[in-house]
């Protein structure tokens, strides 16, 4: 199985990517997480000025299969968060990393990032995780 991968993301070892733009961060769940889940039928996101902490859910994605929570890979403010998947959540399996980002944050820091995958280790990570016979 072929996944896209965003260059400019790091990742989670729980599947979602964040995306560094300025002063913000832009944080949503993989391609592979939402093969993994398959036909998404709602997302549930923070308010706009909760605080997010590193590992910490910050939302739900719900499919025909399952419900899974997303965590946050990195702490901060929720500054903006995407209210477009609120009617179209079919946008996390067809865009995951353009229309169907989740939240926008303030980092409180930038450097937890470091300690995140680049797009190349998590591509690994995920092969990794396919040999043993995926996600559970």
């Amino acid at each position: 199985m072929s996944y896209k991968f965003d260059p400019k993301a790091r990742y989670a070892r729980s599947h979602e990517w964040v995306r560094v733009e300025g002063a913000s961060a832009v944080i949503g769940v993989s391609d592979y997480a939402q093969h993994l889940l398959s036909d998404v039928v709602y997302v549930e996101l923070p308010e706009v000025g909760d605080m997010l902490t590193k590992g910490e859910s910050l939302g739900t994605v719900e499919s025909v299969k399952a419900a899974e929570d997303a965590y946050a890979p990195i702490s901060g403010e929720v500054v903006e968060i995407n209210a477009g998947l609120e009617n179209n959540p079919e946008w996390v399996n067809s865009d995951p990393y353009g229309k169907a980002w989740m939240v926008k944050i303030k980092p409180t820091d930038l450097g937890e990032a470091d300690d995140l995958m680049d797009a190349a280790a998590y591509e690994a990570y995920v092969q990794e995780e396919e040999e043993k016979g995926g996600h559970e």
